[in-house]
């Protein structure tokens, strides 16, 4: 007997690919993020690869994942795969301090940030 299979969040030629608790802020991973949409995954890799960025090392790990289930659970191409979403989210805070003169407190926010990649596979147009 058992439950039936979950629908699928994503379309048939898709694949997603999600990561939580980045220890960056998202306004910094975002400017990452937006350096990946709509290109193709290969251009994408190479991009972070050679990006200066400390996160760019975690989003390339989102990107590989995402490429990865989308040929060994979706069945799709890598070859036709393009980036086609990239988006980023808010996580917890981490509230930490530091004594300051006269008797106050310095209040210092830790953000994290979760990134959610969708790759899609388009046919090559001649």
């Amino acid at each position: 007997m058992g439950k039936g299979k979950n629908p699928r969040r994503v379309a048939e030629n898709e694949a997603m690919a999600k990561t939580r608790m980045l220890r960056t802020s998202p306004q910094k991973l975002n400017l990452v993020a937006a350096m990946i949409r709509g290109k193709k995954v290969e251009k994408a890799m190479s991009d972070l690869a050679f990006s200066k960025r400390r996160i760019a090392i975690d989003v390339r790990k989102c990107l590989q994942a995402a490429i990865a289930n989308a040929e060994n659970n979706h069945s799709l191409d890598v070859d036709e795969l393009v980036v086609a979403e990239a988006y980023v989210g808010k996580n917890l805070v981490m509230k930490r301090g530091r004594p300051r003169a006269r008797g106050r407190f310095g209040r210092i926010k830790k953000p994290f940030s979760e990134l959610t990649i969708k790759v899609r596979q388009v046919e090559e147009q001649a």
